[in-house]
């Protein structure tokens, strides 16, 4: 398994990001520390990925990989292929391109990203 190096010292706070996205019913703040982009999400009670996120990026499905633990809230996740799972507080994920997500209950999803923030919730056009 590759090790990856951190090579400086730095911090950021979500709460001034680098960079802000603002879909409906989505809020994506993400910062770059060193050589690594962290992304905070929070999906509103009600958000479904094919209907905030879809609209934006223009692909069917989510295309992008993601890793992250979440920090309050539940999102279910269902692959193109039927399988699904549930994601809540506490627990850390891994999801492949090719799914839909979308917010279970009535409080909102909050996670903290590791792989995906460069690049969730951008159109086709922004540069990366």
């Amino acid at each position: 398994m590759p090790t990856n190096v951190v090579t400086q010292l730095a911090v950021k706070s979500h709460n001034s990001p680098d960079e802000k996205r603002r879909p409906d019913k989505t809020e994506v703040d993400v910062v770059t520390v060193g050589d690594y982009t962290v992304g905070r999400f929070k999906f509103e009670p009600g958000w479904r990925w094919s209907d905030c996120i879809k609209p934006v990026v223009q692909t069917d499905s989510c295309q992008v990989s993601h890793v992250g633990f979440c920090v309050s809230g539940a999102l279910v996740v269902e692959t193109t292929d039927g399988n699904r799972i549930n994601i809540s507080s506490g627990d850390s994920y891994t999801i492949p391109p090719g799914h839909n997500a979308w917010v279970e209950g009535d409080q909102a999803f909050i996670s903290v990203e590791f792989l995906s923030a460069a690049e969730f919730a951008k159109s086709p056009g922004d540069s990366a």
